[in-house]
């Protein structure tokens, strides 16, 4: 039976990717070869967010970074990405999934050293503000409730 469009089922590369770069500079080239399709929001979801996330070779998911007030979960659906947390590396593969707890402190970010794409789901709640704390690039993002973003660094100077 083919989607008619009408009900709350959908083929999820049928919403369009987008590319959001909110770092300044120096930081605003790493996330070159990222682009990630908000699958919740053209749908209703308001709770949290679900985005299908395209890595392509030799990009990176993000800086590495751990946020204060949301959770972050993340599945793998195509390709081989190396996790970078504080333990050090693990390569993961299809099927493989990540937790990141709010405020456990442990920064990550998935690298794609393959030749190949990567593709994985991002699922986290939406808090009504956070800090996300980049340690290896000394920059704190403040997000408020309505989405204002604006960077220090970690001492609470401005960027």
């Amino acid at each position: 039976m083919s989607d008619n469009g009408n009900g709350p089922a959908f083929d999820p590369l049928s919403v369009e990717a987008f590319v959001r770069n909110p770092y300044p500079p120096p930081n605003d080239k790493v996330l070159s070869g990222k682009s990630r399709r908000a699958l919740g929001d053209p749908h209703g979801l308001t709770k949290f967010g679900v985005n299908l996330t395209d890595l392509e070779p030799g990009a990176f998911s993000a800086l590495r970074h751990w946020h204060s007030a949301e959770d972050e979960f993340i599945y793998i659906v195509e390709g081989t990405p190396i996790l970078v947390t504080d333990a050090g590396e693990q390569q993961l593969q299809p099927g493989m999934c990540a937790c990141f707890p709010a405020a456990s402190e442990d920064a990550h970010r998935l690298e794609n050293r393959s030749d190949a794409l990567v593709r994985f789901l991002e699922v986290g709640n939406r808090s009504d503000g956070e800090q996300v704390k980049y340690p290896d690039d000394d920059m704190i993002m403040n997000r408020t409730a309505d989405d204002h973003r604006s960077f220090t660094k970690l001492d609470g100077t401005p960027f």
